[in-house]
């Protein structure tokens, strides 16, 4: 089974890249923005022309969620055309589009988990970009799986995990948001359903949620990873309003799990549990 993966310098593609080996039948084919950028329609339409995929996992995402609100054209390239032109490309080379959203697509003023039929309502420029990739997927290509994810996390790249865990070397005391709810999510968690999918060569097509189970604040993600990594840092718990950002952010942002869970018969790891599996492997990979 052939696979591209866009976007594969990111987190979320080296962590495909380390899980691969447990997947012997997947031939995947990974491909930085560098080597292959989806804001170049020609580039795109080339790739999936020759490379002959079964699957495309895109990866690639414009994610500085404050600098969006300035740098509007290169968030809406790569968050909004260029999904659109790999779901046309995807359709004409008869390749099935896994694509990975957010929960900013929802203004968080629910006041319990969003489902996949909820209306999306995103508050900020990034949002709005993500969310209108996810329309230009659905408009253009029939074969594709939507994953709405949050506050995803790992021992690769830039995260919150890797930030705290930098900081609790340098500081005493930090101050950290306690008033924005949502769930952690392991990276690792949501590449096996992915592939899990791809085992089962379903077509049930569509958007799903996925995050780990369980609700947190920021404060509380902090607290816990200092927590596991015996960290004795005093953490402040302070209101948004205290640490304005340009980009306004869902104050909830809970993911509804039935879909994805009823779906494909998975169950999802608890978000403590699976941060004790990324502190271990971000504490192997630094020795």
């Amino acid at each position: 089974m052939r696979i591209l993966v866009t976007g594969a310098s990111g987190q979320l593609g080296q962590t495909i890249k380390t899980m691969a080996e447990n997947y012997p039948s997947f031939d995947f084919d990974f491909k930085s923005s560098k080597q292959l950028d989806i804001t170049n329609e020609a580039a795109v339409a080339e790739q999936l022309q020759k490379g002959k995929y079964d699957y495309c996992i895109n990866c690639a995402a414009y994610t500085h969620v404050d600098k969006a609100e300035q740098d509007n054209v290169q968030a809406r390239n790569v968050n909004s055309n260029g999904p659109k032109y790999l779901a046309i490309y995807c359709a004409q080379n008869k390749t099935t589009l896994f694509h990975v959203s957010t929960d900013f697509v929802f203004d968080g003023f629910l006041n319990e988990p969003y489902r996949e039929q909820d209306i999306a309502r995103p508050i900020g420029f990034y949002g709005d970009t993500k969310y209108k990739g996810e329309r230009h997927i659905a408009e253009n290509l029939k074969e594709h799986f939507i994953f709405r994810t949050s506050w995803l996390y790992s021992e690769h790249g830039h995260n919150f995990l890797k930030t705290m865990m930098k900081l609790g070397k340098e500081k005493e005391e930090l101050a950290i948001v306690y008033d924005q709810v949502g769930t952690p999510t392991y990276t690792a968690d949501l590449v096996e359903v992915m592939l899990h999918i791809m085992e089962l060569g379903s077509d049930a097509y569509g958007i799903y949620h996925y995050s780990n189970e369980g609700i947190a604040s920021w404060y509380d993600f902090a607290k816990e990873i200092f927590e596991l990594n015996n960290m004795a840092i005093r953490v402040k718990p302070i209101l948004s309003a205290a640490y304005p950002t340009p980009a306004k952010r869902p104050k909830y942002s809970v993911l509804d799990k039935a879909k994805v869970k009823g779906t494909f018969g998975i169950t999802i790891p608890y978000w403590k549990d699976s941060l004790k599996k990324a502190i271990a492997a971000a504490q192997a990979a630094s020795v």
